[in-house]
């Protein structure tokens, strides 16, 4: 289940929010690897340390976005924590697992804020399968606040379907790092964020409440989990997430997991993964934006190539016709056309954060940016 391998650092490199990357010279191998340590679980690195790994993902190819894992040092331990509050344990019961003082915890300052919250006063929740779309959302989201010149305060709950730890994803630092994110609340098994909830329902009552949020955008870390099968994949938790912000009086808005690039017939459009999570799962209804592919300059799958306007219509009728299957008299959603031309496209550039889908950027597969974007901007059409 574990492929494990020692070895010595010989450099520490990139750094960003609870995450330093750093090379490893594996112990009877002739070969260095790129390693990742959260030193808030394994303490500090220089060069010299010896340390333990988890190389099960590069042995079998797996995408952890090439690293191996930093377990622990083996030559020092680190300090215990200092004593205080909390008691919320992440990733339990395994050799990792972690304390930490959820926002919803008997000693948090936020405690009787969260005791009996039950509403979120209709505040707009986007919803999305993947953790990519999380800049995609907010460029849409923050071109429509600028367009109707209001402010925007925006939390990000993220689940547990892909990445534990919070810090692994560099998009969230650099979206807290310009302003775009206010605050990522961790919940479930997740952890590292500036919030911990134990589920995606305190979650988006911290986020309302706490962090006194306009707009939530709710998606799993990096690292979707898929089986190729109908029901295999952990952006299923995608529907669940549309019922508690139904439930919890907020406005649910399904973002559309959208490629006009992918290989596979069944991303190709609306991916499966949307239709069963929106169509089977989700049990209360939800809004539906729904890109209008019009204006845009390339193809579907390069924005550098020569214009072809009949290939994005034909992208766009496609997605249409899946998407409305999630809307009467087929299902329960709301749909809305919103469009996604050349102007949701700069916003898109605007973001501070590298946009890469599947391997994927911007100018290789931009619906499925703009499939993300569209959800931004209905959101804050929301609040009027």
């Amino acid at each position: 289940m574990i492929a494990w391998r020692a070895g010595v650092v010989t450099e520490c490199g990139a750094r960003w929010d609870g995450a330093l990357e750093a090379q490893v010279a594996l112990e009877g191998e002739d070969r260095t690897v790129r390693a990742l340590a959260y030193p808030a679980l394994v303490g500090t690195l220089e060069p010299g340390a010896r340390v333990l790994l988890n190389v099960t993902a590069q042995v079998r190819g797996l995408g952890t976005g090439g690293y191996a894992l930093v377990v622990a040092r083996t030559d020092a331990l680190p300090a215990d924590p200092p004593p205080g509050p909390g008691h919320l344990v992440k990733a339990r019961y395994t050799p990792l697992q972690a304390m930490v003082l959820g926002v919803d915890d008997q000693e948090s300052p936020h405690h009787e804020t969260l005791r009996d919250a039950d509403d979120l006063g209709g505040m707009p929740v986007v919803v999305a399968d993947l953790h990519s779309a999380l800049p995609a959302v907010l460029a849409g989201a923050r071109a429509e606040a600028e367009r109707r010149g209001r402010s925007l305060r925006v939390a990000y709950v993220m689940t547990d379907g892909g990445a534990l730890p919070a810090w692994f994803s560099r998009a969230v630092a650099g979206l807290r790092d310009a302003g775009w994110v206010d605050a990522c609340v961790t919940t479930g098994q997740a952890f590292g964020g500036d919030l911990e909830a134990v589920t995606v329902h305190t979650g988006l009552l911290a986020a309302r409440h706490v962090v006194g949020a306009d707009l939530a955008v709710v998606a799993q870390g990096p690292g979707n989990l898929g089986t190729g099968t109908r029901w295999g994949f952990s952006g299923v938790a995608a529907g669940e997430a549309v019922n508690a912000a139904a439930v919890l009086g907020g406005r649910a808005v399904a973002s559309l997991r959208v490629s006009g690039a992918d290989a596979r017939e069944r991303h190709l459009g609306v991916s499966h993964h949307s239709l069963t999570a929106y169509g089977r799962v989700a049990l209360a209804a939800a809004d539906v934006p729904v890109p209008v592919l019009t204006d845009l300059p390339g193809t579907p799958q390069d924005l550098a190539a020569a214009d072809d306007p009949g290939s994005w219509s034909a992208l766009s009728r496609r997605v249409g016709e899946q998407a409305g299957t999630l809307a009467a008299p087929h299902g329960r959603h709301r749909t809305h056309p919103v469009p996604a031309d050349a102007h949701l496209l700069d916003a898109l550039r605007t973001s501070p954060v590298r946009l890469s889908t599947m391997g994927r950027g911007l100018d290789a597969d931009p619906a499925a940016f703009l499939g993300a974007a569209v959800a931004g901007v209905h959101a804050v059409r929301l609040l009027g």
